[in-house]
């Protein structure tokens, strides 16, 4: 039997290392379920499934507090919340009850923090890791890091271990990030606050500016990030469009669409006939996605869940993952099943600068476009 203390100091270790925002530490997140199945009890599974996922999320405190501009057990309360759903799901699922039933749960408790509601804040998930392991696998690598993390609860996890091992060295050793597509270009600001509150002309003509000169490159698609523009109205629209024929350049940028008392966190074209290109799936739960509201004046950003998982761009299929949804399984693998060309995605993460929530969406993505050999485009507001 395995020592508590070690148990619970084993996942808070492999949940800073595996989620510090390199994404090739990602695989030591594998470890998880092998100090979930070795747990004596209920409680110290319960206890090391907290330790893993607050590691995991740590700068969600600092984060919040940024974004409120509150006090900081503000936003530990709300990153104690937020492991509520990985601590219970794990904790209630666990058991010492024979191999296969354990290796069965802990697939489950796994597949429940996927697949929305419970995967709504589904983060630091084990299965990330897929694309340093196997990159290029595919569907295959992604079956096989399941099976890899179900033989974590056998007796045989020590071979497991090791095989893992041996993949992660050489996947290290050999490692490149995922290439730009040629005639694209992402555009990462240092706007801070301002950007999407700015709504004066200087504002997009200054962006625009930014756009022109990335054509001037060479670039003929370019990728600003989330909300951008800001507010999305006809006078912008016509601005936009205008602006971006005369420079010849297709802009990808985020803003936000009205909708009655809620809105749309959005991802806009804006040559051409300016459009709505992408609605966002999952918003971030409480500051933008209020599901509770619905009862009383409906406001807060709407939440597409499985809508529009692949849009098309200059002949392109896209897989968008705004914000948010880079930090969870599910946007990402209802994307690939339409097999993009490209993985766009876009943060306004201002109030997050200092934290480690940046850098984990960046390895995440990098991750999950590792796997199924695609390029990535990045835009971040910083």
């Amino acid at each position: 039997m395995w020592p508590a203390p070690l148990l619970v100091f084993g996942a808070a270790t492999i949940g800073l290392v595996g989620w510090s925002g390199d994404v090739r530490m990602l695989p030591a997140a594998m470890m998880f379920p092998l100090l979930w199945a070795r747990s004596p009890s209920r409680l110290i599974a319960a206890l090391v499934s907290a330790s893993y996922f607050l590691a995991a999320s740590r700068g969600l405190p600092e984060g919040v507090s940024t974004y409120y501009a509150t006090v900081p057990w503000h936003g530990v309360l709300l990153w104690g919340a937020a492991s509520l759903v990985f601590v219970a799901t794990h904790s209630i699922l666990w058991t010492r009850s024979g191999q296969w039933q354990q290796t069965g749960r802990y697939l489950l408790a796994s597949l429940l923090m996927v697949a929305p509601p419970l995967g709504i804040v589904g983060w630091a998930h084990p299965v990330t890791a897929a694309g340093v392991l196997f990159p290029g696998g595919g569907w295959w690598g992604l079956g096989a890091a399941v099976l890899a993390l179900a033989a974590m609860t056998t007796r045989r996890w020590l071979p497991a271990a090791l095989i893992l091992s041996s993949l992660w060295l050489l996947s290290v050793a050999e490692w490149k990030n995922p290439t730009t597509p040629s005639g694209w270009a992402g555009l990462d600001l240092e706007y801070g606050q301002r950007l999407g509150r700015d709504i004066g002309l200087e504002h997009h003509r200054e962006l625009i500016e930014k756009a022109g000169a990335a054509a001037a490159k060479g670039a003929r698609i370019v990728l600003l990030p989330e909300n951008a523009i800001g507010q999305w109205t006809p006078t912008v629209a016509r601005l936009w469009r205008n602006e971006t024929k005369r420079i010849g350049v297709k802009v990808m940028a985020g803003a936000t669409i009205p909708d009655g008392p809620g809105y749309d966190n959005a991802i806009m074209v804006t040559s051409g006939n300016p459009a709505t290109l992408y609605r966002q799936r999952m918003p971030v739960p409480l500051s933008m996605w209020q599901p509770w509201r619905v009862w009383s004046d409906g406001g807060g950003a709407r939440a597409h869940f499985l809508a529009n998982p692949i849009v098309e761009v200059d002949g392109m299929l896209v897989a968008p993952l705004l914000c948010y949804e880079q930090l969870l399984v599910w946007p990402i693998v209802q994307s690939m099943l339409g097999s993009p060309d490209v993985v766009v995605a876009m943060a306004n993460v201002w109030w997050a600068d200092r934290t480690s929530i940046v850098p984990i969406q960046k390895a995440s993505t990098i991750a999950w476009a590792k796997l199924f050999s695609k390029p990535v485009v990045m835009a971040f507001n910083r």
